[in-house]
C-alpha cells in the first residue's frame, strides 16, 4: 500500500492497523519516504541481518564460489534500481 504523509497524518492509526498485513509506503513530495512496518515483519527482517567480512577473511573457496554466482532469474525485477543508482 501507498499513502501520502498527508493521508498517513490524518489516521495514522488506520495505517499502523494496515501495516499489520502489508508494508505501508508514505511518501513525501511524490518520492518514497518512509515504510510502516509491523513489529514481527522488522523482527523478521532483522534476524537476517547479514554477517560482514573481508575479503582476506575469506577463503579460496569461498572467492571461487562468489565469482561462480549467478542471481537467480527473479533478480531481474530488480535491474530497475540499479538504473536509478547510475543517473
Amino acid at each position: 500500500m501507498k499513502i501520502t504523509s498527508t493521508q498517513f497524518i490524518k489516521t495514522p492509526g488506520a495505517y499502523q492497523d494496515e501495516a499489520q498485513r502489508e508494508p505501508v509506503v508514505i511518501t513525501k513530495h511524490d518520492r518514497e519516504h518512509t515504510v510502516l512496518l509491523s513489529a514481527r515483519e522488522y523482527q523478521r527482517l532483522k534476524r537476517r541481518d547479514r554477517q560482514v567480512f573481508r575479503v582476506g577473511e575469506l577463503s579460496e573457496r569461498d572467492v571461487a564460489a562468489i565469482a561462480a554466482a549467478k542471481a537467480p532469474a527473479e533478480a531481474a525485477a530488480f535491474n530497475d534500481e540499479l538504473e536509478d543508482k547510475k543517473a
